[in-house]
């Protein structure tokens, strides 16, 4: 375990390195003006916070006591000494990620926070380590238990969804084509592309950490198409380069919308509905959008 987390520090380091390489690359390529490097600037801002002060006065990281208690309360034990026992592991903690990125998207509650990293109007490496500082205090590990509860170690789990995340990496790129038959089992550039596309065609859709075929068997995987290029960003674009801004400005929206509320019921939808739901089903969820994008009147379903 020492030996993978010394593996982890140096990815990050080269994780930092080929987001410069990249950016210099691209500045030269389509000039400099062009590339947003004060976005790259945010992001990288983001993950050093993250990183290092939120470390100091933020020690529940991962709720690791909930993991544990989940852990010790384990229904069975799964063994670590056969290759079946990581593979088990692999695929448990890919099922949870796809159900908390799917979450991410669907409830606003975690979308406050997730929304952070959709926020760039570019898709570039940086994008990757731009997550957010909320993260943890939301809750996002709660759709992780399972993995201890099943009897899976959770150092095990957790590191695996390191690993996770820094595959992720290379997928925050425009200029890495389809991968052919890689695209039925694994999450490439193409399919995270389309991921962090804004446009109506495209919103939620894509979860998967390193494979996709969770999203082919629950019905959410959507192909990137010649014919409709993707833009990037939120449905509302985000301008601000202010930090405080960009990591507070969904939460403060959700807190308005509170203050508003007409009821509890209300107010419990504003938490746990999709982002943009209104109470008069004339927000702006992806539903609502794509009857809109169809001319159709809202609250009538498509048969």
């Amino acid at each position: 375990m020492d030996l993978m987390l010394t593996i982890l520090k140096y990815s990050v380091a080269l994780v930092l390195v080929s987001a410069l390489v990249e950016a210099l690359l691209l500045s030269v390529r389509h000039g400099w003006r062009e590339f947003d490097w004060r976005a790259s600037g945010v992001s990288l801002t983001d993950f050093l916070v993250r990183a290092y002060p939120l470390q100091w006065w933020l020690p529940l990281a991962y709720w690791n006591n909930v993991m544990h208690w989940f852990w010790h309360h384990r229904l069975w034990t799964v063994p670590m000494n056969h290759w079946t026992g990581w593979l088990a592991c692999f695929l448990a903690q890919e099922f949870c990620y796809y159900w908390y990125h799917r979450s991410a998207h669907r409830i606003r509650w975690f979308w406050c926070t997730h929304a952070i990293h959709h926020s760039p109007n570019q898709l570039n490496l940086s994008v990757a380590y731009r997550l957010g500082w909320t993260g943890r205090l939301a809750g996002s590990t709660v759709f992780y238990v399972l993995a201890p509860l099943l009897g899976m170690p959770p150092e095990i789990v957790l590191t695996l969804l390191s690993i996770n995340l820094l595959y992720q990496f290379w997928l925050h790129v425009t200029w890495i084509p389809r991968l052919g038959p890689l695209e039925w089992i694994l999450n490439t550039p193409s399919a995270h592309r389309v991921h962090h596309a804004c446009n109506v065609e495209y919103l939620d859709g894509n979860y998967g950490g390193v494979l996709i075929v969770f999203d082919r068997l629950f019905g959410t995987y959507i192909a990137e198409r010649r014919d409709v290029p993707c833009r990037f960003g939120l449905v509302r674009p985000m301008t601000s380069y202010n930090l405080l801004t960009v990591e507070f400005n969904h939460w403060r929206a959700l807190w308005h919308d509170l203050v508003a509320a007409r009821s509890i019921q209300e107010a419990v939808g504003y938490v746990i509905r999709p982002p943009g739901w209104q109470p008069d089903n004339e927000g702006e969820t992806t539903e609502d959008l794509r009857r809109r994008a169809e001319g159709r009147p809202f609250g009538i379903e498509q048969p």
